[in-house]
């Protein structure tokens, strides 16, 4: 039995969560959920965003499912927690439970409309250090700065994590992305240690590309590519670009891994203006509880539902509006469910 730290979140992400947990439950999976409490509503229900009891649960259980967590843009959001002061809850837990590599599938699904075809490519993020980490000061009242820290050992350790993933799932080929013409310290670092790396992978062809001539390869022909390795910063925004091509955030499921502990996450929004309305897209909340199952070995869980859920998505009959259909939230999630069933 797995035992799964359950973080609703802000937002729409009570609804989707529960439709995750339903499905998960739904297709028979060996896992049972402890619910815990993080995010804005929480910081103002108890005083803090992000209780330590949270990180005490996803320590104990190993395991996390975790719905969006709102953060204001540009006003300071400070997320104390085990004596350091974070800009996000997101970022809080990655620092607090080291979780050194984010993982992004962007894959097509049947009727999900995008503007490609297949598309099945796996984005690897190093998450624990680069500009993303929000190391920040004024300099005077006109001139702020950041800093864009770069190490060996984190680098090699993402390269390294990435290769290992790749071989356990078939993939071969990997692309490095840097901006190490003009950064050739950080990126320059970042680059020849990944390469350095993953030379011990004879088994997988590495290559390399400039950020930017990797956004505009993406957009013209994102189907020659395998599988993406970038800081964290780049990583980030490639990510959200990658969903683009495949139907947008609402399909696109996300997971953050540690050395011994795994949270998986939808990383769209938490869409406050349509909270509580059963109008929420579940599937990248879906898909991710599927990469948790995939994660633990519930292969046979992960099959069934992932089977169910293109069904329903080529049906067309019962899903949200932005996947071109007129349900709800929870209609959807039980055309699903009745998939699993066989009907």
């Amino acid at each position: 039995m797995h035992r799964v730290t359950l973080i609703p979140g802000d937002g729409i992400g009570p609804e989707v969560v529960q439709s995750a947990r339903d499905i998960v439950t739904a297709a028979g999976a060996n896992v049972v959920w402890d619910t815990v409490s993080a995010g804005m509503q929480t910081g103002k229900e108890q005083g803090m965003p992000l209780p330590q009891s949270v990180i005490n649960s996803i320590k104990r259980n190993k395991l996390a499912l975790k719905g969006p967590t709102q953060t204001p843009f540009g006003d300071p959001y400070p997320v104390p927690i085990g004596g350091h002061v974070y800009p996000s809850v997101a970022i809080a837990l990655r620092k607090e439970l080291g979780f050194f590599a984010a993982i992004r599938p962007l894959k097509n699904y049947p009727g999900v409309k995008s503007r490609y075809d297949n598309i099945d490519i796996v984005i690897f993020r190093e998450n624990s250090e680069d500009l993303y980490i929000g190391v920040e000061r004024m300099v005077d009242a006109d001139t702020a700065e950041a800093i864009k820290r770069i190490t060996r050992g984190a680098s090699a350790r993402v390269a390294r994590f990435g290769a290992d993933y790749m071989r356990r799932v078939g993939r071969k080929r990997i692309t490095v992305a840097h901006k190490s013409n003009v950064l050739k310290m950080t990126d320059g670092l970042f680059l020849k240690t990944a390469q350095d790396a993953l030379a011990a992978y004879p088994d997988i062809t590495v290559d390399s590309r400039v950020i930017d001539a990797l956004c505009m390869e993406l957009v013209m022909k994102p189907e020659t590519f395998d599988c993406l390795l970038l800081t964290n910063l780049y990583g980030d925004i490639v990510s959200d670009l990658g969903a683009g091509l495949v139907g947008g955030l609402g399909v696109a499921p996300g997971a953050n891994i540690g050395e011994d502990c795994a949270m998986f996450e939808a990383v769209h929004g938490s869409a406050p203006d349509i909270a509580g309305k059963d109008i929420a897209n579940p599937m990248a909340m879906i898909l991710s509880a599927l990469m948790l199952l995939r994660y633990v070995g519930e292969s046979q869980a992960a099959d069934r539902v992932d089977r169910a859920l293109a069904a329903v998505l080529s049906e067309k009959k019962h899903v949200t509006r932005d996947l071109g259909g007129d349900a709800g939230t929870r209609e959807m999630t039980e055309a699903i469910v009745e998939k699993l069933d066989g009907k």
